[in-house]
């Protein structure tokens, strides 16, 4: 098992910047692909970014290319999300996730873990 725990989300106003972190527990954090998905009421689970093992390759949503970026530190266990420029669409719980096998983007229904999610909400 692997546990990942959310934080750093809040409420920001438009423009404004957050920064997500991720801690990993569990088994050798270095093993798993890493991940983030959000997920607005009444929609699925949207992918947003995601980091190879060794964080030497990321990868984006259209949505959010160019205003986020993830990134890892493996002696810390730790992904991030820096997001900046944050618009009012982007409001949505935030989820890290941990894949073993894919790289690139992400599907929710098959990654190995999932964390419990943290709240960002961007005001207009």
């Amino acid at each position: 098992q692997v546990q990942l725990v959310e934080s750093g989300g809040g409420l920001v106003q438009t423009g404004g910047s957050l920064r997500l972190s991720c801690v990993a527990s569990g088994r050798p954090f270095s093993n798993y692909a890493m991940g983030w998905f959000r997920q607005a009421p009444g929609k699925e689970h949207e992918f947003v970014a995601s980091i190879t093992f060794s964080g030497s390759s990321a990868y984006y949503a259209d949505s959010v290319q160019g205003r986020f970026t993830i990134s890892r530190d493996n002696a810390k266990s730790t992904v991030y999300l820096q997001m900046n420029s944050l618009r009012p669409e982007d409001t949505a719980i935030y989820y890290c996730a941990a894949d073993s096998r894919r790289i690139g983007t992400m599907k929710w229904a098959t990654v190995d873990f999932g964390g419990q999610g943290t709240q960002v909400t961007v005001s207009s």
